[in-house]
Parts: C-alpha cells; structure tokens; sequence
C-alpha cells in the first residue's frame, strides 16, 4: 500500500500521509512522493490527512518537514493529525510555527476523515 496517496471518505478526496511505523529514510521518500502529488493539485482544495503513530525523526528530517509544510501552504485547504504523541507534539508545534499553518489533531483515523470531510463544501 502506497504511503501517500488520496483516499475518498464520504465522497469527499482527502491525500492520506502515512508516516506510521517508517524509517529516516522511509520518511523522507513519503515526504518527496507526497509534495509531488499536493502541489500538483488546484490551489486551496488539498485535504491532508497525516498518521505518524510510531514515526521517526531526527533534526535533518524536521528540517525537511517544515520546508514541505512551508511549500504546501498554496494547496491544502484544511490538515488533520493523527498519532501525534510525546516528543512529536513538539514537533508538530515547531512545524506549524515555522510553515505559519495549523494542524487539527484526532485520535483516531475516522474522527480525522469526518473532520476533514467537513470542509469538502
């Protein structure tokens, strides 16, 4: 199964990012696949959906996520995070700080979806 990709929920396309379990390195190949398929998208409509449970990370790997986030900014219209726990919350908040965007957080991937399903209108 691919790890970045879109999904449909209720109708509504929304690009699920899974981080969950990976690597450096598996890390940093989800970020480059997921960039190509967002930014590739009409401006304002991307709906991302990131599960991190169990995810690695390192300050090379921050680094790339906030230049992501910072990029993506013209084309997600709403974020959602799932799994976020511990030092990632940390990350998160440098994340969000640095790119200027907000991330809603969920506990489960289903609470994620409705959320982000909320925003199709």
């Amino acid at each position: 199964m691919e790890r970045a990709r879109f999904i449909d929920h209720n109708g509504v396309r929304i690009f699920y990012i899974d981080f969950s379990g990976c690597s450096i390195e598996e890390a940093n190949e989800v970020i480059e696949a997921s960039a190509g398929h967002i930014r590739s998208e009409p401006e304002g409509t991307v709906l991302t959906l990131t599960y991190t449970d169990g995810g690695k990370f390192n300050s090379e790997l921050i680094g790339v996520l906030k230049e992501f986030t910072k990029g993506n900014i013209p084309y997600v219209k709403a974020a959602a995070v799932v799994g976020i726990s511990g030092l990632q919350k940390i990350v998160l908040d440098a994340v969000s700080l640095f790119s200027s965007r907000e991330f809603s957080t969920f506990e489960s991937l289903d609470e994620a979806k409705d959320y982000l399903a909320g925003y199709a209108g």
